[in-house]
């Protein structure tokens, strides 16, 4: 591995100035002869600051709207999406011409807000319809011509454009939202084939006079956080010409992962009851007059029918909101970020799609760090990036090692760079639980025909860090190995198998792989307790196919726990923690229900660096 200490560390290759000035001057043929342009400036392979194009007060900001291939208002007229562009206004006075940082978002123009019963009620029965919840509306908010500030003051001196824009029926942009349906892919589309003189832009949102992108390169980056993160993916998937590269920090990359674990109902961290319905009425933010038409056909039909709440599993409406099923055309360079310990956007949801990437041959690089929700990569990777994929720098963007994480105490800009995600030198340990988890069971490698059945009684007033700090508990099980004598590394996807039996038709099940002893300090880093975790429904034969359990009869589970990379600390213990409801994440049904565990037919496994004998030298 290697360790960044500094940028002055890092691999770069110079550029020479005078290669940079012809490069952006032949993309300005069309200015006049003889006079001087004021051009990108580029030191040790990255974009400088350029004190000509850092004065807000001379930077020209106007918006216009740029009409799409769809109408999913209904109204007759091809939807227009409202975009805004921020410009130096050397592309006016000057001729030049500059690349894109583009950003869209369906929050600009506002959001509903906490709104109390705008959520579902999670206080329900396993497999019974959902109580119904309250629908908010969205007060519109913001003043054109700027629809966000975000990302200007970094990019626009460094010479860049950054532009962004409203998706569907949110702002001042026309149509539906759809919460990933394919307009939020061709919005975008839509927007980058205008920058590239593809597609017709107009001063007004209806009729209007024609706006063309003059200024762009036709080159065009995408980044953005969150479902900001997850549209520059979006975009990417539909192959336009143009979209170069694209930095998704922390994306939903499958909506079906974000509101379901394994065919069970489980709610974002943070946001319990919320489901996809929720969200789009969150950001439902556009035309009022529209609203109506656009819930009745979107929110009250296709969601209500697709989603089902009922049994979780996957369908083909879960499949068309899904975007690893739509990456094949997909061309751009990708820089993927996300949070290890990201429980809102789960760091399953950016792994899959870099692994797709990769086995497509795409230029890709992964940043992981050890915090939650969000976290973008250092603005030197950033700017390595956009400078190489937008300007044409030879900076050595998207070579050498692939994956960049931050370890356990270093700051989010000094990330230690590896060959690949997971960790090349991980190798699968399985560990199996032995009698005893109502205290706590031993874990180790050794499996005994002597491990017998353990049963736990659901009750989801228990938190999952209560039950993981209780000596003793009937509501969850516990298996712990020895102390560590040395640290170890897991990178990879740990993995659990079970057999168990439950007294009713349906019942949650729980799986956290936790650091222990607890810390219960709320001051504590989140690694110093949780690992990894995941979720299930037992009734899923596969994603797309349940059936009720019989009370008593043994079924087996397998899943995977959330991706990790995570250095253990010597005199930790690991723990495998199983339990039925989750009260921050899955439905609340009345306690009561007993879960019996086999034992003999369950077993964790886990990447470790270094493998058998790495975990062997720590426990022995």
């Amino acid at each position: 591995m290697i360790k960044i200490h500094s940028f002055k560390l890092r691999p770069i290759v110079f550029v020479l100035a005078f290669f940079t000035a012809n490069l952006v001057l032949g993309q300005n043929k069309d200015h006049e002869a003889g006079q001087n342009q004021t051009l990108p400036v580029f030191k040790d392979g990255l974009a400088q600051v350029v004190e000509e194009f850092s004065d807000p007060s001379q930077w020209i900001r106007h918006d216009l709207w740029v009409e799409t291939e769809f109408d999913s208002d209904r109204d007759g007229l091809l939807d227009r999406m409202h975009v805004s562009v921020t410009r130096p206004n050397q592309t006016e006075t000057q001729g030049l011409k500059l690349p894109v940082i583009y950003v869209t978002s369906p929050y600009f123009a506002g959001v509903a807000g906490d709104v109390p019963g705008s959520f579902w009620d999670v206080h329900q029965e396993l497999g019974q319809p959902s109580p119904p919840h309250i629908h908010p509306e969205v007060t519109r908010r913001g003043e054109r011509p700027i629809i966000s500030n975000s990302h200007i003051k970094t990019w626009v001196p460094r010479g860049f454009i950054v532009v962004h824009s409203s998706s569907p029926g949110t702002g001042l942009s026309q149509g539906a939202p759809t919460v990933g349906g394919i307009n939020e892919s061709l919005a975008p589309k839509a927007v980058i084939d205008w920058l590239c003189g593809r597609a017709p832009g107009f001063d007004a949102p209806i009729g209007g006079a024609s706006i063309k992108a003059y200024w762009s390169t036709k080159k065009v980056g995408m980044t953005g956080t969150s479902y900001n993160g997850t549209l520059p993916l979006a975009a990417a998937t539909t192959g336009v010409e143009g979209l170069e590269v694209i930095i998704p920090i922390a994306p939903n990359t499958s909506y079906y992962h974000y509101y379901r674990s394994n065919g069970l109902v489980r709610s974002p961290g943070g946001y319990l009851g919320e489901d996809i319905d929720v969200l789009y009425d969150f950001i439902h933010s556009g035309d009022p007059e529209k609203r109506a038409g656009n819930n009745a056909r979107v929110r009250d039909s296709i969601m209500a029918l697709g989603m089902d709440r009922i049994t979780g599993d996957y369908n083909d409406f879960w499949a068309s909101r899904d975007y690893l099923n739509q990456m094949q055309p997909m061309k751009a360079a990708l820089l993927m970020a996300h949070g290890f310990n990201d429980w809102n956007v789960m760091p399953e949801h950016s792994y899959r799609i870099y692994d797709q990437a990769r086995s497509m041959g795409l230029d890709h690089q992964i940043y992981y760090h050890q915090n939650g929700h969000g976290g973008e990569p250092p603005l030197w990777m950033m700017n390595q990036w956009f400078s190489h994929y937008l300007h044409g720098v030879d900076n050595g963007a998207g070579t050498g090692p692939k994956s960049w994480i931050v370890r356990e105490q270093d700051p989010l800009d000094m990330p230690t760079a590896y060959p690949d995600y997971p960790n090349p030198k991980a190798e699968n340990v399985t560990l199996y639980p032995h009698s005893g988890g109502n205290t706590t069971g031993a874990l180790d490698t050794e499996s005994s025909s002597l491990r017998g059945q353990e049963i736990l009684i659901d009750d989801y007033h228990f938190s999952a860090a209560e039950l993981a700090q209780a000596r003793s508990s009937d509501h969850r099980l516990l298996y712990a190995t020895a102390p560590l004598k040395e640290p170890i590394h897991i990178s990879g996807i740990p993995k659990i198998s079970l057999k168990l039996a439950s007294s009713k038709p349906a019942v949650n099940l729980s799986v956290y792989l936790v650091a222990l002893p607890w810390n219960s300090n709320p001051k504590a880093p989140i690694t110093e307790n949780i690992i990894t975790r995941g979720w299930a429904d037992p009734q899923n034969n596969s994603l797309r196919e349940s059936s009720p359990l019989k009370p008593g009869e043994f079924v087996e589970v397998s899943f995977d726990l959330m991706p990790d990379d995570q250095i253990i600390p010597q005199g930790a213990q690991l723990g495998l923690m199983i339990f039925s409801s989750d009260s921050e994440f899955t439905l609340r049904p009345m306690p009561g229900t007993e879960m019996t565990l086999d034992l003999m037919n369950t077993k964790l496994t886990i990447p470790v660096v270094g493998g058998p004998q790495a975990l062997k030298a720590s426990l022995e």
